[in-house]
């Protein structure tokens, strides 16, 4: 199990550049099987297969550069920490009853 560990690590995409290099190893295999489309395929046919192979790699390397995480950037340590911002629920509050009162909302209501 161990050594299909480190072969399963081999394929993993780690840095932009590896992918960069993937989605041009895509293109490449997609111009000659769009060109392959044309021959097979002459006419208004062909074009639209063409186009569909060519622009998958649009597809497959937007979903491949959204996979893998940019390197941080540098970042000056200013005099202060950075603050922490606690995250913020954009929801609506909802109406607590009280532990002693089990009754509907609308019959504890006075006119």
């Amino acid at each position: 199990m161990t050594m299909l560990k480190k072969i399963g690590r081999l394929f993993v995409i780690k840095t932009r550049t590896e992918a960069w290099l993937i989605i041009y190893a895509i293109a490449l295999g997609a111009v000659e099987r769009g060109r392959h489309y044309l021959e097979i395929y002459p006419g208004y046919g062909g074009m639209m297969l063409a186009l569909a192979c060519t622009g998958v790699v649009f597809l497959a390397g937007a979903k491949l550069l959204d996979s893998v995480k940019p390197q941080p950037a540098a970042v000056k340590a200013g005099p202060y920490p950075a603050r922490f911002r606690r995250g913020v629920t954009r929801s609506r509050p909802t109406a607590r009853l009280s532990r002693s009162y089990s009754g509907s909302r609308l019959s504890s209501r006075r006119d």
